[in-house]
């Protein structure tokens, strides 16, 4: 019977971040922020003895004065110019209901939605009937959020070439409040994941299970940490990435060379 060992291996110490007055940046519920009355209370903190205390598991951020808790497990909030991923949960008159991970269901519109070739002109009666020709349930698209409504819904628009139907991909959900905003969230990787051949294939299986590496391990997702964690990866085999102590060998790699590139 053939048995799996791996060899212990030397590895640079390793310290969490720490905010400039010693605390850490992950707290859990009654957790003291910060004695400083200079700070404001933000989501996700309260008041008590004047100490400004975590309510919720999650990153403390500070903009200026303000303080909140960022919450690791939530509910995406929508925010006009967002891009998201979503799935096309029901064909209605008019308009598409997309499920984006948020509270409410997502709205896509047929008049907010980029018809086949690019075509620019006013929807028709036609066009309604087609719809299910354009996005049947089932269907993952890419949108931006165009409006954010009082209870929170969200309508999207794709009426730019950039996005649309997606397909012969990898869907890998995620937290919402792991993914680092940034100007764009569209990259494209030097190890390439155009899913044209087997390698590109491997390429794109690889980069999901470095996702939820990252993920599982609580770090932010952005270009750089998949990039850094997809070379960290690179002496494994892809379906060898989920174990356990080959997650914590390359999150480590990883979480170093970040703390190294930011000084």
């Amino acid at each position: 019977m053939a048995v799996e060992m791996r060899l212990p291996k030397a590895r640079k110490p390793f310290s969490d971040h720490v905010d400039g007055d010693g605390q850490r940046h992950l707290v859990v519920p009654g957790d003291t922020i910060t004695t400083d009355p200079g700070f404001m209370r933000g989501h996700g903190t309260y008041m008590e003895n004047e100490k400004l205390i975590a309510s919720v598991m999650g990153c403390v951020e500070r903009v200026n004065k303000l303080i909140c808790v960022k919450a690791l497990k939530t509910r995406y909030n929508g925010e006009v110019g967002d891009i998201v991923v979503g799935r096309i949960t029901e064909v209605q008159q008019k308009r598409w209901k997309v499920e984006t991970n948020s509270r409410l269901d997502s709205v896509l519109l047929l008049s907010s939605m980029n018809l086949p070739g690019g075509e620019l002109r006013r929807r028709s009666a036609e066009d309604e009937l087609a719809m299910r020709d354009f996005l049947q349930e089932g269907d993952l698209i890419s949108a931006e959020v165009q409006a954010v409504f009082s209870d929170g819904a969200v309508s999207l628009h794709t009426r730019s070439l950039k996005y649309g139907k997606l397909g012969q991909g990898v869907l890998a959900q995620v937290s919402p409040s792991l993914v680092k905003r940034q100007k764009t969230h569209f990259h494209d990787l030097p190890c390439g994941a155009s899913p044209i051949s087997m390698t590109d294939r491997e390429v794109i299986s690889r980069l999901r299970n470095c996702i939820m590496c990252l993920v599982s391990q609580k770090v932010m997702l952005y270009d750089t940490s998949i990039l850094y964690c997809y070379e960290a990866s690179l002496p494994h085999q892809i379906k060898d990435i989920l174990k356990p102590e080959v997650m914590e060998e390359i999150t480590m790699e990883t979480r170093q060379r970040l703390m190294e590139l930011e000084g």
